[in-house]
């Protein structure tokens, strides 16, 4: 299959992330997940680099970084992505990403809206900030992280306001976006709908 694209956008902790991977897999279409991008780019910021240029060279293997999932490099990941010039030097890698043969999976804040507008599925993952919260607080506890519930729950907030209200590509619902909301469903339920909602746009 050539040029199947399926854009699936969502605020922090929404589920977008799991959801992705799983439909990629059942599909066997590539995955992106572009929220690494802009967590490379920080990574390399935290380490003194200058933003646009950080962008700009950023290549696959800066990726794979465990150190990309740390709450410092999320909250800064979400302040490079206001900068227009590191956005502009990201659009092409993912563009060329989501237009690859045998078709592709790309989760993100913009992707449906701005990267892939065309894409042949668009899907909008969202939870209430209590709920994603407390996903986001488990996943930081069990690591070992020293956080806080009402630590995480205040950047998730804080998180949705800058999504939200930047001046280029904010985080919003695509006018043919589907909406899903992962608050009271299951792992399981919200892919399963996810997979029947792609497998009834496939050719």
């Amino acid at each position: 299959m050539n040029g199947f694209t399926v854009a699936i956008d969502g605020p922090a902790a929404s589920g977008k992330g799991t959801i992705s991977k799983a439909v990629a897999a059942h599909f066997g279409f590539a995955h992106l997940d572009t929220g690494l991008l802009y967590r490379a780019v920080a990574a390399k910021v935290l380490a003194g680099a200058d933003p646009a240029a950080a962008a700009r060279a950023l290549v696959t293997d800066d990726l794979e970084s465990d150190a990309l999932r740390t709450p410092e490099v999320a909250q800064k990941s979400s302040q490079v992505a206001v900068i227009p010039q590191v956005r502009a030097a990201l659009v092409d890698f993912q563009r060329s990403f989501a237009a690859r043969a045998g078709g592709a999976v790309l989760d993100g804040r913009d992707i449906g809206t701005v990267i892939c507008p065309d894409a042949q599925v668009k899907l909008f993952v969202t939870a209430n900030a209590q709920v994603r919260a407390r996903r986001r607080f488990k996943e930081l506890s069990g690591k070992g992280m020293d956080v806080t519930f009402e630590d995480v729950l205040a950047d998730v907030k804080a998180r949705d306001a800058r999504d939200r209200d930047r001046a280029e590509a904010p985080l919003k619902l695509a006018e043919d976006a589907v909406e899903i909301d992962t608050s009271a469903l299951s792992i399981a339920d919200a892919v399963a709908t996810s997979v029947a909602l792609i497998g009834g746009r496939m050719p």
